[in-house]
């Protein structure tokens, strides 16, 4: 039947369409087995077998024939949009969580024609994916299909008409970027980083908001997602345009700034291939006023403390490449670098010299010396110690009590057992010096 449907003409004639479309939906439509791990982790395309349809060979005979029939020089849409309906597109649409990736294929190219040949339920077809990302993002994080839908939504986004409306728009928005916070992103991200990019060169105003809502999804503690939040970063800045690059450089040079920083090599060396990409070197370069000062601290810091000496390298040639687009401004960079370290280290010198007096005044007042030992072993938040050891700060009390500046300190800390809170909400701020003047 495949082959004589392919080979011949004039044979689909218009009796045929009912009977072609309920033959597809008796074999087809089914309920699709329970998933055979619901709550297990998520499926690896390259450490897992999908399990796979024991009806295959039959049903790969009908989908083979159905879509013949669509790509058949006689297939008249006219006539089988009597039996081509919303009903049979959600019934089809149903089938995408199939598991096996064989009949997901076959869905793809059936939608993707139907798609094609249906003008009045294009629409229908977008929304009823909506709902099924709608879904996924929010209630189930499980669907097979994910991955296949993206493929065709990359295929009609390619053929939207300028200026988008704003359906796809809110598409772009509401749907295409929340999928990024998925768990399971790594199934279907380079089909999801090629919609998007393809929203991008239609839209370049659209750069903005997209960059935007990357960074407000950007993983925390996942490192493979945040090197394909990084990948799909670079295919972004690849078709920007230097106008829209000026909106987004700082935030986005900030968050740069972190993954260079990252402990986790394959972040930092992914970062750091941006320094090697020729168009996004030519936006820094007419942006380094800018972007230097952002990037300085977490290069020169990272140059001599990472753990990697890949990234070593890939630090000095960041360094080298900023050196020669603005000597001048490298200097100031690294005064400035200098002067930033130098005040911390002063900083860091002054309290320490505080906690030796704190410590040396609890030396000389035996009833509280054990606490402020303590205190300063492990350093703890000074209003957080003191709701610990109230004990010792009675005592404190008791040296201040005379001065006016520990008046109200003194009436809060003997109240101290009753409001804790309001005790480490007057100390909140007080630093090892500003307790020292006290005890002065």
């Amino acid at each position: 039947m495949v082959e004589y449907i392919t080979h011949n003409r004039n044979v689909i004639t218009e009796p045929i369409y009912p009977e072609v479309v309920h033959m597809f939906a008796v074999n087809m439509f089914r309920t699709l087995p329970p998933s055979s791990n619901p709550t297990g982790a998520e499926f690896d395309p390259e450490e897992d077998e999908p399990t796979l349809e024991a009806a295959w060979p039959h049903l790969q005979l009908v989908y083979e024939f159905f879509l013949r029939f669509l790509e058949s020089p006689d297939f008249q849409p006219n006539i089988a949009k009597k039996y081509i309906d919303q009903k049979f597109v959600l019934q089809l649409l149903e089938l995408f969580d199939s598991e096996d990736p064989r009949e997901r294929d076959f869905l793809k190219t059936t939608l993707h024609r139907i798609y094609g040949k249906f003008l009045g339920l294009r629409a229908y077809i977008r929304k009823q994916i909506n709902n099924i990302f709608y879904r996924f993002i929010y209630e189930t994080e499980h669907h097979n299909g994910i991955a296949e839908l993206l493929e065709i939504l990359g295929s009609i986004i390619n053929g939207f008409a300028l200026p988008l409306k704003e359906e796809h728009k809110i598409f772009l928005l509401k749907v295409l970027l929340p999928l990024h916070k998925v768990k399971s992103l790594s199934v279907y991200h380079p089909q999801l980083a090629y919609c998007v990019v393809q929203f991008l060169e239609k839209d370049s105003t659209l750069t903005e908001p997209v960059v935007m809502a990357l960074l407000k999804y950007w993983p925390k503690t996942h490192s493979p997602k945040e090197v394909m939040f990084l990948n799909e970063l670079e295919e972004i800045l690849d078709v920007i345009e230097p106008s829209e690059f000026v909106k987004i450089m700082e935030p986005l040079f900030r968050q740069l700034a972190k993954c260079v920083s990252s402990p986790h090599f394959q972040v930092a060396e992914r970062a750091l291939y941006y320094w090697n990409n020729e168009y996004i070197m030519s936006l820094i370069s007419d942006n380094a006023a800018k972007i230097l000062p952002i990037m300085f601290p977490s290069l020169y810091r990272n140059s001599k403390t990472h753990w990697n000496k890949t990234i070593h390298g890939l630090i000095y040639n960041a360094l080298k490449l900023f050196m020669e687009m603005n000597q001048k401004l490298f200097d100031d960079c690294t005064q400035q670098f200098k002067a930033e370290k130098l005040k911390e280290k002063l900083k860091m010198k002054e309290r320490e010299e505080a906690w030796v007096k704190i410590e040396n005044l609890a030396k000389a007042n035996p009833q509280s010396s054990e606490s402020f030992l303590e205190l300063k072993r492990r350093e703890f938040p000074l209003w957080h110690a003191v709701s610990c050891f109230s004990a010792a700060y009675k005592s404190i009390v008791e040296i201040a009590g005379s001065r006016g500046t520990g008046l109200k300190l003194r009436g809060s800390l003997l109240s101290a057992a009753p409001d804790r809170a309001r005790l480490r909400a007057e100390l909140a701020g007080l630093p090892p010096a500003g307790l020292l003047e006290l005890l002065s």
